[in-house]
């Protein structure tokens, strides 16, 4: 069997992690926006509800059908999104544009309710989720990944998060989903040792991770 390597580099002579291939819109958000922090509630809520909607699916079906998932969600405004009924759910289910799983919307349709539960006990829901960020010491001594088998599945961070989560409601935040919700906002750098954008999602972790307290959930 022929081993995958880590890296491959791209048209534009830079080095990259392996799974966004050749794909420009892939190729944008590996270098744009996965491993770099995010504290907007809206957009923590939306990125919990597509990793929720991506289980058993490419995240780049998901990436393609973003503006979509964002049209049919409200731009995922957590205020408007938790006021939708079973009018909105049939609706949502017509809708080719996004993935039309009723388990899935209705979870989102939840996720919004217990999001804005959540900014009311914590202040925000950057705050509470933030709180299961790596300290800033391991981060900064955290060997960036040089193989493929480094990369974990899950971690005692992301099941403590998907427990947290689910205390209050939230659906589809299974550990591994979590994990790779982690990943992508930025809680953990998992971008490969020669990445071109390690290094300043590095420096943009740690800087966040600095700002926001350490474990404010039981």
């Amino acid at each position: 069997m022929k081993q995958v390597k880590a890296l491959i580099k791209g048209a534009d002579s830079k080095q990259r992690c392996f799974w966004c291939g050749d794909d420009a819109q892939y190729i944008e958000y590996h270098d744009l926006q996965w491993g770099r922090p995010v504290t907007n509630d809206n957009q923590l809520y939306e990125k919990i509800c597509l990793e929720g909607f991506q289980a058993g699916l490419s995240w780049l079906t998901i990436l393609r059908k973003r503006e979509s998932f964002r049209r049919a969600f409200r731009s995922f405004d957590p205020k408007i999104v938790a006021r939708f009924n079973q009018r909105d759910v049939n609706r949502l289910m017509k809708d080719e544009s996004i993935v039309r799983h009723r388990g899935k919307i209705e979870s989102a349709i939840q996720n919004a309710k217990s999001t804005l539960e959540v900014q009311k006990e914590f202040g925000s829901l950057a705050k509470f989720v933030w709180s299961f960020r790596p300290d800033p010491v391991v981060i900064s001594k955290t060997k960036a990944p040089t193989q493929i088998k480094e990369i974990k599945a899950s971690t005692p961070e992301s099941a403590a998060l998907s427990k947290a989560l689910r205390d209050r409601g939230f659906k589809f935040v299974g550990p591994t989903t979590m994990y790779a919700a982690m990943q992508s906002l930025g809680l953990v750098n998992d971008h490969f040792a020669g990445c071109h954008v390690r290094q300043a999602c590095q420096e943009q972790q740690l800087v966040t991770a600095k700002k926001t307290p350490k474990r404010v959930v039981a």
